[in-house]
């Protein structure tokens, strides 16, 4: 695919609607501009924090015991209620 936009006088550029579609990027997103080998990539900034997360993550479940995706609903409900406690909005 090869696709071209110009450059306002700010600098400023519109991504063509095929590219944000494939990046995912809607009104208000964030992209960021990677430099490799001398190329300069956009990505979806939100897609490249996610898998930044997911791979410091990994491995943290089996190593603190969660075996599914149910272990995980129920540390969930655990937070929401020791919070609620602690903030006085349950008993």
């Amino acid at each position: 695919m090869l696709d071209t936009a110009r450059i306002s006088s700010k600098g400023q550029i519109t991504i063509p609607k095929e590219i944000r579609s494939k990046l995912g990027l809607r009104e208000g997103g964030k992209v960021i501009f990677i430099e490799k080998n001398g190329d300069i990539m956009i990505k979806n900034a939100s897609m490249i924090a996610l898998m930044e997360l997911q791979n410091e993550m990994s491995g943290v479940a089996e190593k603190i015991g969660w075996k599914d995706e149910q272990d995980v609903i129920n540390y969930c409900k655990e937070i929401r209620h020791e919070l609620g406690v602690e903030r006085g909005y349950i008993d």
